[in-house]
């Protein structure tokens, strides 16, 4: 997979150790690391708050397996507003 998982545990040790990470936070921090977008993270943690996390991870893994694409946070956010994923 293109994601690096170690980088996924860091954050799920951090949040273990402190109680700042709430799990939309987490969730909005792995959607920019499975994206590669790490400019957007405000917006995806934003988008993990309103959205359910489940659908957005899975639409994130989806597109980050993909290699022909080459902006995939755009990506994810057009394909986030045309299937328009439920609110939470």
């Amino acid at each position: 997979m293109p994601f690096d998982k170690e980088y996924f545990k860091t954050i799920e040790e951090r949040a273990k150790k402190s109680k700042i990470y709430k799990k939309y936070q987490l969730t909005g921090l792995m959607l920019a690391e499975l994206l590669k977008d790490e400019r957007h993270k405000s917006l995806y943690i934003k988008l993990a708050k309103e959205r359910d996390n489940e659908k957005l991870i899975f639409l994130a893994k989806d597109i980050a397996e993909r290699k022909k694409i080459k902006n995939k946070g755009a990506y994810f956010m057009k394909m986030l507003f045309t299937k328009n994923l439920d609110k939470k």
